[in-house]
């Protein structure tokens, strides 16, 4: 019986992901809006009826497969803040290098930058214009929280090594910062994570005028204005920068 019953989950987990799979092809040649269950159903030799057992409506497969791209932007974001060479020790077991934080920083953010260029699409899906009638739920708030969550780990990281410099903040943000620090990281300074919060809207911003089309005949040195642009951004966050022999952007 345990072996039947692992057959058929093994079974389900493969139509799952064709599902997914011809799903994506849809959305890169139809977009997000005309995303049909029917449609997916005859592109794999389905009938409807079988097909709605895995996902019984389009908005559920909306949402799984913007789950996994959340999930696939921020794992990327992840494995960049981890790559060997780039963890930090806050607690003092050896000394952190200078501007390994601010090297961090640029390599997560050259990671989403990646990801999202090899997976238009999916970007689109997840940063582009809404899609009618579909109203995203609670379940994505968590994958979508991820690349947020690792660039305040590293401000975080930065903060209890002592390698941080905390911004300055006009008055009149003062009361606004405190209310979002207290919701997003209350261990750290208002004006710092103030910063970040304006650091990860102009992070996808500037992925979203390159993947859309906003740079063409603007910005040709792409790789070049990204770097630039995202250690500014750290910068303004308050992560101080390593010497000029060992910046990546030039």
């Amino acid at each position: 019986m345990t072996s039947v019953r692992g057959a058929r989950e093994r079974a389900r987990i493969e139509v799952t992901a064709a599902i997914k799979e011809e799903a994506r092809r849809r959305l890169a040649a139809e977009g997000a809006a005309k995303l049909s269950l029917r449609a997916v159903a005859r592109e794999l030799g389905m009938v409807s009826s079988a097909l709605y057992r895995y996902f019984p409506s389009r908005d559920e497969l909306l949402t799984a497969l913007i789950i996994d791209a959340y999930d696939a932007v921020g794992a990327a974001a992840e494995a960049a803040a981890a790559r060997p060479g780039s963890a930090t020790t806050p607690s003092g077991e050896k000394p952190v290098p200078h501007g390994a934080h601010f090297l961090r920083w640029t390599a997560v953010c050259a990671a989403v930058r990646a990801w999202a260029l090899a997976h238009p699409h999916e970007y689109a899906l997840i940063y582009g214009s809404p899609v009618p009638g579909y109203s995203a739920p609670k379940d994505t708030v968590g994958p979508a929280s991820r690349v947020g969550l690792v660039l305040v780990g590293i401000a975080r990281d930065a903060f209890l090594a002592e390698g941080l410099a905390v911004p300055p903040l006009g008055g009149r943000m003062t009361a606004e910062a405190r209310r979002i620090a207290d919701d997003v990281a209350p261990d750290l300074p208002p004006p710092v994570v103030a910063a970040l919060v304006a650091a990860w809207a102009q992070l996808f911003g500037l992925l979203s005028f390159e993947l859309f089309g906003q740079f063409e005949r603007v910005v040709e040195e792409r790789d070049v204005f990204f770097g630039q642009a995202t250690a500014r951004l750290a910068a303004e966050v308050g992560l101080r920068p390593p010497p000029a022999a060992a910046r990546p952007w030039g």
